[in-house]
């Protein structure tokens, strides 16, 4: 009896230990599928495509319900109702020559021994011209502007001296010209080339510079445009809606921090089209108090991603904040990435849903603001109440820590922003206008890696601001900044700098 009894406990505390080791193993297989996720995830971030181009998405998706029997990871298919993306193609643009460029004839005719008819004699007949054009280009050339002041004195009493003047000059006294200063931003900020590369540019052309000498140049021009920035932040602030977004940048000498800590590039944008305009700031932090500061007195609609930096600043001055669905789809489109290649999973099912989301706006672009509030009040929002049920089945099933988990996790966390485009007809789906925006600052960051002083991130934010708010207008940044670094030093009042924002100078520009 005693035998059977010490069996039985030791086939119990084989039992437990089974289910112990099963259930180990299952946290590691768990753990292992998670870590697996992640290096695809940054394979997919260091190698693969950054574009976020929904190829799955490309033919018909036909979704039929299993959730209930299949296991989260073996889940290829779930909903009932059919989710239809219609497939587009961009065309490809060819390479036109301007028709307003200059042109220069190159005539080839015939030698006149050949303008007989080698048959009978007869003198040849122009019957016309074949024409073949080709870009040709002037390499950049580089030229001093002399101002010659004449001075005049009376000849009778010797007393009397007067020199003629010359226009006050942004810089007195330096050889930089406004439009020498204009280029150099413009290939900055704009072309994203680097100081140090720009001297190597001019020393073929036979002038050296220095580049400690363009940088003082840089933030003495980013300091004197000072006014211009402020106006194009209080335009801003006076718009209805304002994007938001910020991204890293490194600043070598600031007070108090070493020369590896991250600062941050914020950026504003109004998408007004009489009055469009793109503000950069630099911060020393994320903190919130940088977007509080920023967004003094402004009560309209914030278009932000996730951050939640921004919420006290909203709930202060009850701003109506609205969440970027860009965001939360790359979300999904990193677990897409992480699934087994041809596997049709989950992420696909809710890519499916925002993508229905996108081309309801696409299709309803053009109309007004009352007709796009009708449009999502009729079309967008059924798919948002599926997207919503199936958000919250889907939560249940799909552990929170891999990329897809994280992703529904996003989704639910955002969701009352996410929605509250659908409540005007004026509010923008996501934050693109800021990512558009904040993009030439990330590129040109790549090249001249960082900044040495805060002087010169700020300057950098300030002449950023000018060349992208010129662009969102319309205008050729470099032909504008030469206007702006010619005429800012004789503008003594208010409105005379007030003329000189984008979009008061598009006729003089244009």
């Amino acid at each position: 009896m005693e035998n059977t009894t010490d069996l039985q406990q030791t086939i119990t505390l084989l039992q437990q230990d089974m289910a112990t080791q099963e259930k180990s193993l299952h946290a590691k297989d768990k753990r292992i599928r998670i870590l697996e996720e992640y290096i695809l995830c940054l394979q997919q971030k260091q190698f693969g495509n950054s574009s976020e181009k929904l190829e799955v998405l490309q033919n018909e998706l036909l979704f039929t319900e299993v959730e209930d029997t299949a296991l989260p990871e073996q889940q290829d298919v779930f909903d009932n109702d059919t989710v239809v993306v219609a497939t587009h193609s961009r065309k490809k643009q060819r390479s036109r020559i301007p028709e307003d460029l200059p042109r220069i004839d190159i005539i080839h005719d015939l030698p006149e021994a050949q303008k007989t008819c080698p048959h009978d004699g007869t003198a040849l007949k122009n019957i016309g011209s074949e024409t073949h054009e080709q870009l040709d280009i002037i390499p950049a050339t580089i030229q001093v502007l002399r101002h010659i002041r004449y001075k005049y004195a009376c000849p009778c009493c010797e007393k009397y001296l007067i020199t003629a003047q010359k226009p006050a000059q942004l810089i007195e006294k330096s050889m930089a010209s406004p439009g020498f200063l204009a280029h150099i931003a413009t290939q900055k900020y704009v072309d994203a080339l680097p100081l140090y590369r720009q001297t190597e540019i001019f020393k073929r052309i036979g002038v050296e510079m220095d580049r400690t000498t363009l940088a003082n140049w840089m933030v003495t021009c980013g300091q004197l445009v000072q006014p211009l920035i402020n106006l194009i932040q209080e335009k801003i602030l006076e718009q209805k809606i304002v994007h938001m977004d910020e991204t890293v940048v490194q600043v070598l000498s600031e007070p108090n921090r070493t020369a590896q800590s991250k600062s941050y590039m914020w950026v504003l944008c109004g998408t007004l089209p009489t009055a469009s305009a793109v503000l950069f700031h630099y911060g020393s932090s994320r903190s919130g108090d940088i977007a509080r500061d920023l967004l003094d007195d402004f009560n309209g609609a914030l278009m932000v991603d996730g951050y939640e930096g921004y919420n006290p600043v909203c709930i202060k001055n009850n701003i109506t904040r609205l969440g970027c669905w860009a965001h939360a789809r790359r979300k999904f489109i990193e677990a897409q990435q992480a699934q087994p290649r041809g596997k049709v999973g989950k992420a696909d099912q809710a890519l499916a849903y925002i993508q229905q989301l996108y081309r309801i706006e696409q299709t309803i672009k053009e109309k007004s603001a009352e007709e796009k509030f009708m449009a999502r009040q009729q079309q967008s929002q059924p798919v948002i109440d599926k997207l919503k049920q199936w958000l919250d089945k889907s939560l249940a099933q799909v552990p929170p820590k891999n990329a897809l988990g994280k992703a529904l996790c996003y989704l639910q966390s955002q969701w009352p922003r996410l929605i509250n485009y659908t409540l005007h007809g004026d509010y923008p789906i996501d934050n693109n206008a800021a990512e558009n925006a904040i993009r030439p600052f990330v590129i040109g960051r790549k090249n001249w890696l960082f900044s040495a002083s805060q002087k010169g991130a700020t300057a950098s934010a300030n002449l950023y601001s000018l060349v992208e708010t010129a662009k969102a207008n319309g205008l050729e940044p470099y032909v504008y900044l030469k206007i702006i670094l010619t005429q800012l030093p004789d503008a003594e009042t208010m409105e005379h700098i007030e003329a000189l924002l984008p979009w008061n100078c598009k006729a003089v520009v244009g």
